[in-house]
């Protein structure tokens, strides 16, 4: 979303009283003047909360940026300017375009004020892509390195990823290495403590989690091994519904997900100033009032726009269709916006743009209540869209 469109300029959000901020998005990070321990982290001398990632020895502000869905340097460098240090994007995202983007924002920047994460897919070529990814970003090195979307413990324990993180760690290309997860993440997190190859895990985490106990289980033992947790996808679609009428409460959500002390920082996505305004918010304040936690429906277990990715549906359905990445596109879709990164995810399966047309009825039972074959012939559209079109 380009700045006109975002309802505030870079100008206007620094008037508004964020610009006493930027001193943590300078070298001098005063994260060595914090006092006053919280059972939820830190806190710096200017009010801004601080979680350690794991035993990384880094330090950061229980809110990052997620810049998948960002566009605009000039939001990008106002989140840098206002504490959010971390930027985590993808060797994908935008194909190419976000990491291109970052480098131009932190260049010039004293190389110790970010930190800055990408993943890149399991792939023989990983190191020719984190290679690709250090030239968009002007880095020789990134804080920490992700092997993108494993859903697996064979995965996690792959011996062509084990060494593909340990090299890049090793050529000092990376600090830090790790795992992104959407799906089955418990078993994703405990495979990962077992390996003792990893240092960092991203992982979805949103209070819409059907295996929220097991989960917490789970981060709670990588966090005793001292593994950094860093959440994503902590906004569970942005809306309840796909005419994007209602909005799920942003702010909740956020501080939902932070009310887990295990979780060292979360990667909000945001693509207006007033979005980063909100996430700035919670830097100081984490406290759910009464409000926010009704809003949050937690009584609901049925509907929204995301998938838990729990993979029951796959074995209900004849073709074998992939529908928890099929609902991941559809969420990017109507939930995020986002619909160059929904047709990738779509155009990557490689279906045809009908999947369930040679089927009566379907007999996929959402354990949510999604119609799955609503959603699926819905969101397969895009792969008539041409690519061009959504660049």
């Amino acid at each position: 979303m380009k700045e006109a469109t975002s309802g505030m300029g870079r100008r206007s959000f620094l008037r508004r009283g964020l610009v006493g901020l930027a001193g943590l998005g300078a070298a001098s990070v005063p994260f060595a003047s914090a006092v006053g321990a919280l059972q939820t982290g830190t806190k710096t001398k200017d009010g801004i909360i601080t979680r350690k990632l794991g035993k990384t020895g880094i330090t950061l502000p229980v809110v990052s940026m997620g810049v998948m869905n960002a566009d605009n340097d000039n939001l990008v460098r106002a989140a840098l300017d206002a504490g959010l240090i971390h930027l985590d994007t993808a060797h994908g995202y935008q194909r190419g375009r976000n990491e291109e983007m970052i480098g131009r924002v932190i260049k010039g920047r004293s190389r110790d004020s970010f930190i800055i994460s990408t993943k890149v897919w399991e792939d023989k070529a990983f190191p020719e892509l984190l290679d690709t990814s250090l030239r968009r970003l002007g880095l020789e090195y990134v804080d920490i390195l992700y092997v993108h979307g494993l859903g697996s413990r064979k995965e996690v324990l792959s011996e062509l990823n084990l060494k593909n993180v340990e090299n890049a760690r090793k050529s000092g290309k990376a600090r830090f290495v790790g795992v992104s997860t959407h799906g089955n993440e418990a078993e994703v997190i405990r495979a990962m403590v077992e390996s003792k190859g990893y240092d960092v895990v991203l992982t979805a985490y949103n209070f819409r989690k059907s295996d929220i106990a097991d989960l917490n289980k789970a981060i709670r033992e990588a966090a005793q091994a001292g593994m950094g947790i860093v959440a994503m996808k902590t906004q569970a679609g942005a809306f309840w519904d796909k005419a994007r009428k209602d909005p799920i409460n942003m702010t909740a959500a956020l501080k939902w997900a932070l009310g887990n002390p295990d979780v060292s920082t979360a990667i909000p996505g945001f693509t207006t100033f007033d979005q980063l305004e909100t996430d700035v918010k919670v830097l100081r304040d984490l406290t759910l009032t009464e409000q926010e936690k009704k809003d949050l429906r937690l009584e609901v277990q049925t509907g929204g726009l995301y998938c838990q990715q729990c993979g029951t549906c796959l074995a209900q359905c004849p073709k074998a269709l992939p529908i928890p990445s099929l609902m991941r596109g559809y969420m990017y879709a109507y939930g995020y916006r986002n619909l160059e990164a929904a047709r990738g995810v779509v155009v990557s399966l490689g279906l045809s743009d009908d999947p369930c047309g040679d089927c009566g009825t379907c007999g996929v039972r959402c354990a949510f209540a999604f119609d799955v074959r609503d959603r699926v012939t819905d969101i397969a559209r895009i792969m008539n869209v041409p690519e061009d079109f959504l660049v």
